[in-house]
């Protein structure tokens, strides 16, 4: 095989090329994500049952859509709440390794089963399933700058106008709007429909028959009446469309000629759809979206696309709306990813420099170091075939593989370069005998490397989830780096090496003479230190059974983790309420705790965005969300404004606030809350 491409390095070049436009190809659309997909596919179901209380909707239209979903391929189990608002969230997850377009395809047939068993009300308000990230994103608020807007002001104009293009973005899988749009309120008095004899349900069928849009027809539609020179299209206005259009609406003419209208039973008001959320900024009246990443997608990508395309409708919002990130993750994935692509570049120049400060040779030196980039670069390509995504465990791999791809190229150069200085022979010819001694070792070396790595592929539950592509990464740069060692190295060696003459390997001068002069007596001590070990074998043992039983115990007292936490520039706070605690109560708890932060911790947080009635552990009255921004690493130097002070200084706050479960959460904390009851599970 080496002798084919070094009677040909213009076909070995090509090959390389080839690999490395693949690996270049790859890297631009591969994802890039902070871990690697962990949790199984899942798939939402969300319906809402106005006015019903938690049993209610548990009994007509939890189990009712439960009940349908049996019998779909994968499915591994369902989970479902439902809350006192009418809300109804039922999650099915599947098996990893399912398609999500597949399931989610799967789940709609099966609810079209269970819709006209649905009360009238659900059906209305619409159920919809839905496939994306279990966290957040990315958290988008608005703010009214001048004050002129009220907190029903900016919900309705995001949820009208914004809300949709950002849905409509490519990478975003789902956006959950933190307020409601617009609707007429209708305040019915009992006393008042009583004594005229009415119900709720005459004012609801008045509406729908009074508030409704008529088709008008034509002036001159088909067939025509003779002399007809005319066609025209009749617009009606039928659509009611202010507060006091709505209080006209007649329910009753009497037996005496007088009329009952809207007017006369109900307060009518144009107000929100629904006062369920209530969002703050800093304290101040505000609406938000929070963004879920779809499966598969660029976490960068998504981000940036959603800023463009905010920062696109910017100038058409109304005079003094803002936009502003009080969550967003992706600026530490950024970071995170270019420092470990900085360690890499970092490692590629260290193992140069390890390569040329032994090989001694620039030339030689050279070669090796043009198998990195085709190694690396095919490495990618090789992940983006597995489906896998760009983030730390898989850059941390080919770190990791640095040190290990350059070895089979370094046995090729040092070979060749050895058969050259004891026979003489001329670099094409030294090559071609080289590799008949050493490819069998060169594919040796590959397999016992990656079979140090490959059961870890083979890992089941979340630990295999986990470091499979990790496995992967460094077993596909272990093979392909004896490919390159079989293919592109021989080439190299055979074009890039000078001849040496028989014989000629004199001691060197200068640097790398005094260089040689001190690696061989450190060889010498290092021998000389082997020799007195041996001769005083039981003494060592024991202090290596010494050195063996002190790191089990450490090891014993090492805390432990899912994944390490760290200081990612957001953490959330949750609240939870007592049951039956209002959203006035849970309001107040919301604002001691923007307070704390932006008073006491203003040195480290930058904003607070809180969410009344919105929580991940359910929706309701006695829930409540915190999304803090923290500033930037670079902000806050020294051990006050350290993140894990931080937090335990709000865990213990946490504990004064009687009668109230406050939680603050990194996003890895969230992160294990929101997927590992999945992994468990699985």
């Amino acid at each position: 095989m080496a002798k084919f491409f070094i009677d040909r390095p213009i076909f070995a070049w090509v090959i390389a090329i080839i690999i490395m436009l693949a690996g270049s190809l790859a890297i631009m659309k591969l994802p890039v994500a902070q871990y690697p997909t962990i949790a199984p596919p899942a798939i939402s179901i969300s319906a809402n049952y106005p006015g019903a209380d938690a049993t209610t909707v548990q009994n007509t239209v939890t189990q009712v859509i439960e009940q349908n979903m049996n019998g779909i391929d994968n499915l591994l189990y369902m989970s479902s709440s439902s809350d006192s608002s009418g809300n109804v969230q039922l999650t099915l997850t599947f098996n990893s390794g399912t398609d999500p377009d597949i399931a989610q395809v799967q789940v709609q047939n099966k609810l079209q089963l269970a819709m006209p068993l649905l009360p009238q009300e659900v059906q209305q308000q619409g159920v919809s399933v839905e496939k994306s990230s279990s966290s957040f994103l990315m958290v988008a608020g608005f703010i009214s700058e001048d004050g002129t807007m009220k907190q029903e002001d900016i919900a309705d104009y995001v949820g009208s106008n914004v809300k949709d293009p950002i849905s409509r973005t490519a990478g975003v899988g789902d956006v959950q709007l933190f307020g409601s749009q617009y609707a007429m309120r209708i305040w019915m008095d009992p006393h008042k429909l009583n004594n005229y004899g009415l119900t709720p349900v005459d004012v609801i069928n008045a509406i729908k028959v009074q508030n409704n849009q008529v088709a008008a027809g034509q002036l001159g539609g088909t067939p025509p009446v003779p002399g007809q020179e005319l066609n025209s299209s009749i617009i009606a206005q039928t659509r009611l469309t202010n507060a006091e259009e709505f209080s006209q609406i007649m329910l009753k003419v009497n037996t005496d000629g007088s009329q009952v209208r809207l007017k006369d039973v109900a307060i009518v008001q144009l107000g929100a759809e629904n006062y369920n959320i209530i969002a703050r900024f800093n304290g101040k009246p505000a609406a938000g979206i929070g963004i879920k990443l779809a499966t598969g997608a660029n976490a960068l990508n998504t981000s940036a696309a959603v800023k463009a395309e905010l920062a696109k409708l910017q100038p058409f919002f109304p005079a003094g709306l803002k936009v502003v990130y009080p969550y967003d993750t992706t600026p530490f994935v950024k970071i995170s990813i270019n420092e470990v692509v900085k360690t890499l570049v970092e490692a590629i120049i260290l193992v140069f420099l390890v390569m040329y400060l032994f090989l001694q040779n620039f030339r030689a030196t050279l070669i090796p170091t043009i198998a990195v980039p085709v190694v690396l670069l095919g490495t990618f390509a090789i992940l983006s075939a597995f489906g896998y995504s760009i983030n730390t465990l898989t850059m941390f791999g080919m770190v990791l593989a640095i040190g290990l791809l350059v070895d089979d190229a370094i046995v090729v150069v040092e070979n060749v370069e050895r058969v050259m200085q004891e026979e003489g022979l001329p670099p094409k010819e030294a090559t071609k005998k080289s590799m008949e001694q050493i490819q069998g070792a060169l594919v040796g070396i590959a397999m016992v490397l990656s079979a140090v790595f490959i059961p870890m592929a083979f890992f089941g539950g979340a630990t295999g989830a986990i470091y499979r592509q990790f496995s992967i990464t460094i077993v596909s740069a272990m093979v392909l780096s004896v490919l390159v060692a079989l293919i592109l190295t021989p080439a190299l060696c055979a074009t890039m090496l000078k001849p040496i003459a028989k014989g000629e390997h004199g001691p060197k001068t200068g640097f790398f003479g005094w260089f040689n002069r001190m690696f061989e007596k450190s060889t010498h001590h290092y021998t000389d230190s082997v020799g007195n070990i041996l001769r005083s074998t039981g003494r060592y043992l024991v202090i290596y059974l010494a050195i063996v039983i002190g790191m089990g115990v450490l090891f014993l007292r090492l805390p432990t983790s899912f994944l390490p936490e760290e200081d990612q520039g957001v953490f959330l706070t949750m609240v939870q309420m007592p049951a039956g605690a209002t959203q006035e109560r849970t309001q107040k708890v919301l604002d001691q705790v923007t307070d704390y932060y932006l008073d006491k911790e203003k040195d480290v947080v930058n904003s607070v965005f809180t969410v009344n009635g919105f929580g991940f552990s359910g929706q309701g009255q006695n829930t409540g969300l915190a999304f803090v921004s923290l500033k930037n690493w670079d902000e806050r130097p020294g051990e006050q404004t350290k993140f894990q002070r931080l937090l335990a200084v709000l865990l213990l706050l946490s504990r004064k606030l009687k009668t109230v479960w406050c939680l603050p959460l990194t996003c890895q904390q969230l992160w294990n809350w929101v997927q590992l009851p999945a992994l468990t599970s699985s």
